[in-house]
């Protein structure tokens, strides 16, 4: 039976209009007048990832055998944030920074973010409060408004000063858009900063997944990322494996 769109908050800010919509089985995080679809939670399991690039998020993280720390630059309805939560055993320091205090309130009153004893959540712009966050283990880029992308997505300075705040052995995972060839938006600025040291997991929702270690000389365990995405796939329930057979060199 059909049961039309129920609008479960909505507020405004001065970034414009959030919206918390729920269909069916799902609850979406809207941004804007043009209602442009932020997130969407499976309301009975908040930790589940409907989107291939969040899976790709999450299975990027496990190429690090034992992260202790992570920081998430942008929240959304905080999918990836609590998934990795549930799936990386040894997280013990997360910090968040989030733009917009009301995501976060809906994220949490709305949409099953969790209130863990592990996070530390900052509201304010990620370009100024960047130079403040300590040193994490996996480090998250994924900072969108109404209109696409923020523009740190695209920043020689803040992209480095990102990479710059890796743990040894740590990893940057960069969610970019796709251009029409199915390359990062931003590989031009990627390839000057990083040269061609990070690989990529171009995904069906427009997405492509940069990953960056810390190390120059890192190499791919696909052996074990696949016996540890398995882990995982039992644990959350959703499969992670069909996204190794996507990475690829940086184009």
């Amino acid at each position: 039976m059909f049961r039309a769109p129920k609008i479960l908050a909505e507020v405004e800010d001065e970034h414009g209009l959030i919206r918390v919509v729920e269909r069916g089985l799902y609850r979406f995080l809207e941004f804007g007048q043009t209602q442009a679809e932020q997130s969407r939670v499976l309301t009975a399991d908040p930790a589940w990832l409907e989107y291939d690039y969040a899976r790709a998020m999450l299975l990027a993280a496990l190429l690090h055998p034992q992260p202790e720390s992570a920081l998430f630059l942008g929240l959304g309805a905080g999918t990836v944030t609590h998934a990795c939560l549930k799936a990386l055993p040894d997280l013990f320091d997360v910090e968040v920074i989030e733009l917009r205090a009301e995501v976060l309130r809906l994220a949490e009153q709305y949409l099953g973010f969790p209130r863990d004893e592990r996070l530390t959540i900052r509201i304010g712009d990620a370009h100024r409060l960047l130079s403040s966050a300590e040193r994490s283990d996996l480090i998250f880029v994924d900072l969108y408004l109404e209109e696409g992308p923020d523009q740190g997505h695209l920043q020689w300075g803040f992209l480095r000063h990102c990479y710059d705040l890796l743990e040894p052995g740590g990893w940057l995972i960069i969610n970019q858009w796709a251009t029409w060839e199915g390359k990062p938006l931003g590989a031009p600025i990627l390839r000057g900063v990083f040269g061609r040291n990070y690989w990529e997991i171009p995904v069906t929702d427009g997405n492509v997944i940069v990953l960056v270690p810390q190390h120059d000389s890192a190499q791919l365990d696909i052996a074990t990322l696949r016996n540890r995405a398995m882990q995982v796939t039992a644990q959350l329930g959703f499969d992670l494996r069909y996204l190794i057979n996507k990475i690829r060199p940086a184009s």
